[in-house]
């Protein structure tokens, strides 16, 4: 299947994992299982420290797409264009544009096992209390973040000084 490519199709925001099962339902219908290969709702497992606990979820890399694999030929438009909750095609007009490999390398989305992203509810300027570690029970204000190693840095006194420490995202507690 050396004709396959990989198409965004634009759709409702909310309505992804809807238009994927919908597609996918059509495919078996139309028996079409040679032409539309793999519909896919790209998702990106990220933490998220919320009061100082940490929680994974599965998170929509991309809200309102939807990816198919597919040979293009009228048919296949037909049934894809014509899906509940389906606004289009991405590409100029009406004519679909096939994502390239650098693009689908771009995308990440053959790379399984990468870490993931942290979401935490704080910023710089947000005043926290320690949690854990050392420095429990001590509070202070946010000075940066460091996403990357997981880490606030906040002013705490020593030796009558403000002494900047870093504390990990899961020892913290928005105040």
């Amino acid at each position: 299947m050396s004709n396959t490519n990989w198409y965004v199709v634009h759709t409702y925001s909310g309505y992804e994992n809807k238009v994927k099962a919908n597609i996918e339902k059509t495919i078996e219908n139309r028996h079409l299982e040679d032409q539309i290969l793999e519909v896919r709702v790209p998702m990106e497992e990220v933490v998220e420290v919320k009061n100082g606990t940490r929680k994974q979820v599965q998170r929509k890399m991309f809200p309102g797409y939807v990816l198919l694999n597919m040979i293009m030929n009228d048919d296949t438009w037909y049934v894809v264009r014509n899906t509940r909750g389906v606004t289009g095609f991405v590409g100029p007009g009406s004519k679909p544009v096939p994502l390239t490999d650098t693009e689908m390398e771009a995308l990440g989305l053959s790379d399984e096992g990468k870490p993931a992203d942290v979401i935490i509810d704080l910023e710089v300027g947000d005043g926290v209390v320690v949690t854990g570690g050392a420095w429990e029970d001590t509070t202070g204000v946010i000075q940066s973040i460091n996403k990357a190693k997981q880490v606030v840095t906040i002013n705490v006194e020593l030796f009558g000084r403000e002494t900047p420490v870093e504390i990990s995202f899961a020892e913290v507690k928005k105040l």
